[in-house]
């Protein structure tokens, strides 16, 4: 055992608080106020979601029944536009005595009437002139064969080609120029 004296640690002394009091009265029925209001806010907010989210199912089901219907009857007003070129087909076999110049004539009204519904329903023509260059994109080269024209460029067109807006439906079957 050491004969040194023990220092004994200090302690600053602070008054202690009294505990704090219960709330007083009169803030238990604000507290129940406050807890009523946002149970009603809870409410509206919850209805105001639930009546969003129907508002949506039914937008994206409407959406899906459109598309359905798009899809179904897409080709309804091309098919109308195709019926008066085959009711004159149908009218020009009808013919039992016709003459060469009657079918011809009426073979010619009848591509025009094909050609216009064609064109009403923005299918283009892709028919490149002996010369152009060869597009890839819009023609096909059955063969290559030697030419005066430039390398890569149409030499003849064996069939046309058709379009659909800017996209290809059929490429144009054409012969191209081989390089000299």
């Amino acid at each position: 055992m050491s004969d040194a004296p023990r220092s004994e640690p200090s302690f600053d002394a602070q008054p202690v608080s009294p505990a704090p009091a219960a709330a007083p009265a009169a803030s238990v029925p604000d507290a129940a106020a406050e807890l009523a209001e946002l149970k009603l806010r809870h409410a509206e907010m919850s209805d105001a979601y639930l009546r969003a989210k129907a508002e949506v199912e039914n937008t994206r089901r409407r959406a899906e029944e459109e598309i359905s219907k798009a899809r179904k009857f897409a080709v309804e007003s091309f098919a109308e536009s195709m019926l008066p070129v085959k009711d004159s087909l149908e009218a020009a076999l009808a013919i039992e005595n016709a003459t060469p110049e009657q079918l011809r004539e009426g073979s010619h009204a009848t591509l025009r009437q094909l050609s216009q519904a064609l064109e009403r329903h923005k299918v283009l023509e892709v028919a490149p002139t002996a010369g152009s260059k060869f597009d890839p994109h819009q023609h096909q080269a059955i063969s290559v064969v030697p030419s005066e024209h430039e390398a890569n460029t149409v030499v003849a067109v064996l069939q046309k080609g058709y379009l659909i807006v800017d996209r290809v439906l059929r490429p144009a079957l054409v012969t191209v120029s081989a390089p000299k």
